[in-house]
């Protein structure tokens, strides 16, 4: 590992956090992504998961040659790596489904990768200890959390938690 160079003009940067986030990646699933290089050792892709092998003190990581690959190349590829992975999207509904599961087998969903409140979001949850702000009277809106009603009296209210409960929605009533 000693061999590779980091490619000087890294526009990608990786703070801390996400190293570390990196770092329990590869402790949890080993290194599945190899490091790109070019045929001197210079890194093109793969940065952020050297520094985290560099953190856990691994000596060796995997890497792919991409020696072919003309000067020009390797610079645009160092952009292309990172950008291309900023087109994806998410399916909300199959990944809170995962999450799910995962969370259903016992397994630790920060090794996901998300944070304790973007899983709290994802699965529609209240983060721990955290306080409903009281919505304007006569409104819905979308939380991060769900949606919240606010209705005019009881009877509106048990109206709403019965009908949205019957079509399987998990629901709490608030009261102020």
């Amino acid at each position: 590992m000693g061999r590779l160079r980091p490619y000087e003009h890294n526009p990608r940067t990786h703070s801390a956090e996400q190293v570390e986030k990196i770092a329990a990646s590869i402790s949890e699933f080993g290194f599945t992504n190899p490091v790109l290089v070019d045929g001197e050792g210079g890194v093109i892709a793969g940065h952020g998961r050297l520094l985290a092998a560099q953190r856990l003190g691994l000596l060796d990581v995997p890497v792919i040659q991409l020696g072919y690959l003309s000067d020009a190349q390797k610079r645009a590829y160092v952009i292309a790596d990172n950008r291309l992975a900023l087109d994806a999207g998410w399916d909300d509904d199959l990944l809170a489904e995962e999450l799910e599961r995962l969370r259903a087998d016992g397994f630790d969903l920060g090794a996901t990768g998300f944070s304790d409140k973007e899983l709290a979001d994802i699965l529609g949850e209240a983060p721990a200890g955290e306080e409903l702000e009281e919505p304007p009277r006569g409104s819905a809106y979308q939380a991060q959390f769900g949606v919240i009603v606010v209705c005019e009296n009881e009877e509106e209210q048990a109206g709403v938690y019965e009908r949205l409960t019957g079509q399987g929605l998990k629901c709490r009533v608030v009261t102020t």
